[in-house]
């Protein structure tokens, strides 16, 4: 079956094809955090996808070489920064190490680069492409020192966010529009240096400033991968103005096809409305760790519902993961138990009526997610039903354990390694939980300082209490 995915530009599923297919090389480009405070899990909701994607095309057999970026200069870093009485570089680094600590707790598969846009290289190649565009008539220096691009001079611009610009209007909150633009639409290249920026600031052939943020993804996107590229994805919410600023970038500067096909993943709500750090209706994954969840009971939540339909978070969706996971951990039990009885493994193709490939058809037709669920499940439920009826054998149960790891290699959902606990500590957490059930709340206190006190934090749940070495 030929990988169909969804473009953007086109509105439709198309086939994927390569710009070098003999290699089967995929030149992705993901666009990452702003690194001004920890990500939420609608950003995860996004990067998931992308992991979920780079998986499967792995499992495929492609190449993909993966660049993710960090924005770490912009209004709001910057902002932090000052309000913190510290350097940019200090603000930013902290939520660049937690960005990776959740990246490991989700089980991301590293991306091959992660530039950061402060990165003296690619401050560099963004003085080149503006530069660039400066010469082929595409941008402009402002009065106020700002380089701004001309969007009257690409024709296609608007062209995947199917936006019309004569419907443009001031936004009232980007400071630049009180300045003599072309167009209202005209978005900034390079932002001349301003006292709000304290010591943040890059020479360039237009003064003291800064790159703004859509030439950042341009610059290190081509640096990295070249001037073009098979994949790029990202949240619905890049898609105008920043991914359309990218291709409008790109393409003014090489005159070729900046992306094959654009993938864009939706929102993640809560009670019905988007998450965000704006509306204040957020999740991060530290936090839902303290409260007692996995990291992988948090990944499969964001993975099961199909990356184009908006997934709505909760609490239950959460349980319901937890049990999920505790039926997929049973079957791949019993499957090792009974396997074990014969060395030998017998591979097939399919299990009664079940054939093990939809697995990945499923995946194949633009990340059917929850079709390939559904073959999981309907393979656990067949395979429990062959054991108990005595019709399968140890060898065939071999040969689905070596089907369900390749199935994992995708999924990323086998349990967390267990961990050895003291019996001092253990008697201890008993202890703690008979203190709970009678309500003496200064003694369960006491119990706890004991056990943090043995390298141990305790992580209350609603019917019971999770260990995690500190």
């Amino acid at each position: 079956m030929v990988m169909q995915l969804h473009n953007t530009l086109t509105r439709q599923k198309e086939p994927l094809r390569l710009l070098d297919p003999q290699q089967k090389k995929v030149r992705l480009y993901t666009c990452g955090p702003t690194v001004y405070d920890f990500a939420h899990l609608g950003n995860f909701r996004a990067y998931l996808f992308e992991d979920l994607l780079q998986r499967h095309l792995e499992a495929r057999s492609y190449d993909v070489d993966r660049v993710m970026n960090l924005t770490d200069v912009d209004d709001k870093t910057i902002r932090g920064a000052r309000t913190q009485g510290i350097k940019l570089a200090e603000f930013t680094q902290r939520y660049k190490e937690a960005f990776f600590a959740d990246c490991k707790t989700l089980r991301l598969r590293p991306a091959r680069a992660y530039p950061a846009a402060t990165d003296p290289e690619n401050i560099a190649a963004m003085i080149e492409m503006i530069r660039d565009l400066i010469e082929k008539k595409h941008a402009y220096q402002a009065e106020d020192g700002s380089v701004y691009f001309r969007i009257t001079s690409f024709a296609d611009y608007g062209k995947l966010a199917h936006v019309d610009l004569t419907e443009q209007r001031p936004s009232g909150r980007v400071q630049s529009d009180e300045y003599e633009k072309e167009q209202i639409a005209d978005f900034a290249l390079w932002k001349a240096w301003t006292p709000d920026d304290g010591d943040v600031r890059w020479e360039s052939p237009w003064g003291a400033g800064r790159p703004g943020w859509h030439i950042e993804c341009s610059a290190m996107a081509t640096r990295l991968l070249g001037n073009q590229i098979d994949l790029h994805c990202g949240g619905v919410d890049n898609i105008f103005p920043h991914h359309e600023a990218e291709i409008a970038q790109c393409e003014c500067v090489t005159g070729k096809k900046f992306v094959g096909l654009w993938m864009h993943c939706a929102h993640l709500m809560v009670e019905g409305s988007k998450m965000s750090k704006s509306a204040g209706n957020f999740y991060t994954a530290r936090e839902l760790m303290n409260r007692g969840w996995s990291g992988r009971e948090l990944r499969y939540a964001l993975l099961t519902v199909h990356y184009r339909i908006p997934l709505n978070f909760t609490m239950e969706g959460l349980e319901a993961s937890r049990q999920a996971l505790a039926r997929i951990d049973t079957w791949s039990e019993r499957l090792q138990e009974f396997a074990a009885m014969d060395t030998s493994i017998q591979t097939f193709e399919k299990l009664g009526p079940i054939d093990l490939g939809d697995f990945f058809n499923a995946l194949d037709d633009d990340l059917n997610i929850s079709a390939a669920l559904a073959v999981l499940f309907d393979v656990i439920r067949e395979s429990n039903r062959l054991i108990d009826t005595k019709k399968l054998s140890p060898a065939e149960a071999g040969g689905l354990l070596q089907w369900w790891k390749k199935v994992n290699e995708v999924l990323a959902l086998e349990p967390d390694v267990s961990v050895t606990i003291p019996d001092e500590v253990k008697m201890l957490l008993a202890a703690r939980q008979a203190a709970r059930e009678a309500k003496n709340w200064s003694e369960s206190d006491r119990l706890r300082d004991e056990i943090a006190a043995l390298g141990w934090q305790i992580k209350d749940t609603k019917n019971d209490q999770r260990l995690v070495p500190v």
